[in-house]
């Protein structure tokens, strides 16, 4: 039995021990334990309050680039609103400029093909009034030939007439 319970003094001694280190422990030892774990809090506590400002930074730099992506997004769709004005504006101008062109190119092509009408009629009328011309020459010329074999024939009628018997 004396192996399973140690002496009294040996008992004795080590709770003496151990209150002696518990009492150096609570006087010395505790202290420096709570200093240690009362600046770890404070090391947290400023950690989480830098944490609370980077996240409320974070949060003002993230409204900050949406109203900036918003604002852009609308002076892009203005942008785009503009350029679109300015095509179609250029777009009614080259049409107004070919439309222009083409009307000019038909009223050339009218007064080239009217210019051309006049010159044939004015041809035509030549033709008209040579073959008039010729015409009558030969009208009149048929006349005349025919009058001149009537003169021709009233001639000889007129000599057999005068001309004794024979």
């Amino acid at each position: 039995m004396s192996l399973l319970l140690p002496d009294s003094g040996l008992l004795f001694w080590m709770l003496l021990s151990f209150g002696v280190v518990f009492v150096i422990l609570a006087k010395y030892g505790f202290p420096i334990i709570t200093k240690m774990v009362e600046g770890r809090r404070t090391y947290i506590d400023q950690s989480l309050e830098v944490a609370r400002q980077a996240n409320a930074q974070l949060a003002k730099l993230k409204e900050e680039s949406e109203a900036l992506i918003a604002a852009a997004n609308k002076e892009q769709g203005r942008i785009m609103r503009e350029a679109m004005h300015e095509r179609d504006k250029i777009i009614v101008e080259a049409r107004k400029h070919a439309e222009a062109v083409a009307q000019k190119e038909l009223d050339d092509v009218k007064q080239q093909i009217q210019q051309e009408k006049e010159e044939a009629i004015r041809d035509i009328r030549r033709q008209v009034a040579v073959l008039s011309v010729d015409i009558a020459e030969k009208i009149i010329r048929r006349n005349l030939d025919e009058k001149q074999d009537q003169m021709e024939m009233i001639d000889r009628m007129l000599d057999e007439m005068l001309t004794p018997n024979h």
